[in-house]
């Protein structure tokens, strides 16, 4: 429920027209909460105008939206879909407040200053999927804010050449316009089409007003050249994670790239999902190859996240981590082609025991690789909060055999079993066993082989896709409000057991 001084400034940002009238009048003390007001009801004018006269150095959406409010028992108000209007709004007033500074020294202008220095748009959740047009991206505020950055950046230029032209003071200056900046921390997100426009960003960002300094750098789909080019530019310090996705690498292309990571000081955290290494291809160089990235994986002495799925290793994993200086705290190996060796040198290795996350899915845990995974499971137990067994060829039996090993994690917060070709019996059994659990507080599972109408369903293809038969959506329904009515009777409605992804998404090694 919200509070009688947040529905008064929702009230008065409804009043767009006279609001920058108004808010001369009005304390700074109230800004936060009219900003939080204009944001949730989609006031981009209202926006506009206090970002135009912010009292205070630092705007955090984070802060002022996110989660801080979820701690006192009120839930996020920026939720998970913010609006690309009201991002872009900011992003503009920013604009248009660097504009009206640069112009002061010729027009004599002294409005209600804006003291705005840093604008904190880290943790905006990525909705492209099925927020609609309206609906925020990572991509877009990327563009976005490249476009502001290289605007002002002109803008700043022709201010310089039209105070050169102006007569000299006594002192002999120039009428110039006075230093000014607002330092913007982001998350960004870079493919082909938006490469240009935020390495021109970057290259410019130093000298001009408006400039980024990235928390989080994902690339997709670029060439090495491109990659290399980017990082080279990014402001070092700040930078936790590093993803570069759908890239086409290959190792040659990796040991290119990752030299330019040693600058990031601050790097925890390195993705390197579908990167095209398979080491099972007979190449001259390979090996050579693998001895380059190992060592430069051991450059990074801060590494705790490591995501290498869909990377053919198979009984490469000892030499790929043995250079690493300390121990991960997040490894992701999905549809690796891991040999029992590979796992067997996990389990033995000092990442074990220190693994808050592990994925493992898209293996085939159905024959010799169950009894390392047991193995290994025991040697997280005491620190593992996630852990991802998709596709994992699962049935009812192996995961039975399995579930004291499961059970042993006694911290486990997210369990991830889609893909799998469970029963019905088999979904029950499950959450009879992990209710003992006492921080499970999610659980993703598979659609049950019952559910689906035709009899007799495949068992699941290392493609990803489980059957080809469509699911019953009311016999899978009764099973959701039973599993429901047991989690309730055992005293756990806490606990979330879903079938959709979209949950799982969610979940990251920094919010663990």
């Amino acid at each position: 429920m919200h509070s009688l001084v947040f529905l008064c400034a929702r009230r008065l940002v409804s009043y767009c027209p006279g609001a920058r009238c108004a808010l001369d009048l009005l304390p700074a003390e109230l800004y936060p909460v009219l900003f939080q007001a204009a944001f949730l009801d989609g006031r981009t004018l209202a926006l506009r105008d206090l970002v135009g006269t912010w009292p205070f150095p630092v705007l955090s959406f984070q802060r002022l939206l996110g989660h801080c409010g979820h701690h006192r028992g009120r839930p996020p108000l920026l939720g998970e879909k913010p609006s690309k209007l009201c991002v872009q709004a900011v992003i503009l007033a920013v604009v248009a407040h660097l504009r009206r500074v640069l112009e002061e020294p010729f027009h004599g202008t002294r409005e209600r200053r804006c003291r705005l220095q840093v604008l904190d748009m880290t943790g905006l959740q990525d909705n492209d999927i099925d927020g609609g047009p309206e609906g925020m991206s990572l991509w877009f505020s990327t563009a976005a804010l490249a476009k502001a950055c290289i605007e002002v950046f002109k803008y700043q230029n022709v201010c310089l050449k039209r105070g050169s032209k102006r007569l000299k003071g006594p002192s002999g200056a120039s009428a110039a316009p006075q230093p000014i900046s607002v330092e913007v921390r982001t998350d960004l997100f870079v493919n082909g089409t938006s490469y240009s426009v935020l390495r021109d960003a970057l290259q410019t960002g130093a000298a001009g007003p408006l400039h980024l300094k990235c928390r989080d750098f994902h690339v997709e789909e670029l060439s090495v050249a491109s990659t290399v080019s980017l990082l080279e530019s990014l402001e070092p310090t700040g930078v936790r994670r590093v993803d570069l996705r759908f890239n086409n690498l290959g190792l040659a292309g990796l040991c290119a790239v990752l030299p330019h990571l040693t600058r990031f000081t601050d790097l925890l955290s390195l993705r390197l999902p579908y990167s095209n290494v398979d080491v099972r291809r007979l190449v001259v160089g390979t090996d050579a190859d693998l001895r380059c990235l190992a060592a430069q994986l051991g450059r990074l002495p801060y590494l705790k996240e490591l995501n290498l799925g869909s990377s053919r290793l198979s009984g490469k994993l000892r030499q790929l981590l043995g250079d690493l200086r300390a121990p991960l705290e997040s490894l992701e190996l999905a549809f690796c082609y891991l040999l029992p060796g590979d796992l067997a040198f996990l389990s033995q290795s000092f990442h074990a025991p220190a693994l808050k996350k592990l994925d493992l899915s898209g293996h085939d845990f159905s024959e010799n690789l169950f009894q390392p995974l047991r193995h290994l499971l025991e040697e997280t137990s005491a620190s593992l909060l996630h852990l991802d067994l998709m596709e994992c060829r699962l049935t009812d039996t192996r995961l039975e055999a399995l579930l004291p090993a499961i059970c042993r994690c006694s911290r486990l917060r997210c369990l991830g079993l889609f893909g799998n070709p469970l029963s019905t019996p088999g979904l029950k059994a499950l959450l009879r066993q992990t209710v003992v659990l006492p921080d499970l507080r999610l659980v993703v599972y598979p659609y049950p082989v019952d559910c689906y109408s035709q009899e007799s369903p495949r068992l699941p293809s290392a493609s990803g896709r489980l059957f080809n038969n469509a699911v019953d959506e009311e016999r899978f329904a009764a099973v959701s409000a039973e599993l429901c009515r047991m989690l309730v009777s055992s005293g756990r409605a806490d606990t979330v057991w879903t079938a959709s992804l979209c949950r799982h998404g969610a979940l990251d090694y920094f919010a663990l």
